[in-house]
């Protein structure tokens, strides 16, 4: 987590970086980097509802935008963050995230997440399975035009998160282990802006674990 602060703060997006987490292993070990952390509770069913108690705190009251980075995606490009606050700032749709296009190799693996789209931007579904599927072979180069892989960054106006967290875990919000498919099950419109650059990649296993451990040091190493 301090490395996915140091790199969120580098980015110079937001007026203030806050970390919101419910480890005191974590809030001393930011605290130690002069981080700004906010401990919660332990208790809430996904990120975005860590965000939103954080967000209803008096001092936070000014921002009209929340950008939400989570913490298992550490190298998370400005793109997809700028692409994701200013859907929302610009006020396109009150709920905005990131997406890039989805090599074939990706469609299949449940810990990378898909997302199709309208024409306008609007997100239709999210899902860890491979989709638009794939009916018949020669329609291939159109489904990769449109296959988009999901970068986990989400932005809310303060009304619209304060919307999404007072609505009920929906089934298809636990049967996917998705949490933005509560507000879109419940209709609320959430853009997705479009990313060129491949995400390295969130932090969901073991491999993943020990790749982000590697690729971190060969950045670091390039830093010095």
């Amino acid at each position: 987590m301090v490395r996915v602060w140091e790199h969120v703060s580098a980015m110079g997006v937001a007026d203030q970086v806050v970390v919101a987490t419910d480890s005191d292993e974590i809030a001393q070990a930011l605290r130690h980097s002069d981080a700004t952390v906010a401990l919660t509770s332990d208790a809430h069913p996904s990120g975005t509802d860590r965000v939103a108690e954080v967000a209803a705190q008096r001092r936070y009251a000014g921002f009209d935008a929340v950008v939400n980075v989570q913490g298992d995606e550490p190298f998370v490009s400005g793109a997809a963050v700028r692409g994701a606050a200013n859907i929302v700032t610009s006020e396109r749709f009150p709920l905005g995230t990131a997406a890039a296009p989805a090599p074939n190799d990706i469609l299949a693996r449940p810990h990378v997440v898909k997302v199709v789209t309208a024409d306008d931007g609007r997100a239709l579904y999210f899902s860890r399975a491979p989709i638009p599927w794939l009916r018949e072979p020669e329609d291939a180069p159109a489904r990769d035009r449109v296959a988009r892989q999901h970068i986990g960054v989400y932005a809310y106006t303060r009304d619209a998160l304060a919307a999404w967290v007072a609505l009920p875990q929906h089934p298809l919000e636990r049967i996917e282990r998705l949490e933005q498919l509560r507000p879109l099950a419940a209709g609320y419109a959430m853009g997705v802006a479009a990313v060129s650059e491949l995400p390295i990649g969130g932090v969901d296993t073991e491999e993943d674990l020990a790749r982000a451990n590697a690729r971190w040091l060969e950045l670091s190493a390039e830093r010095a």
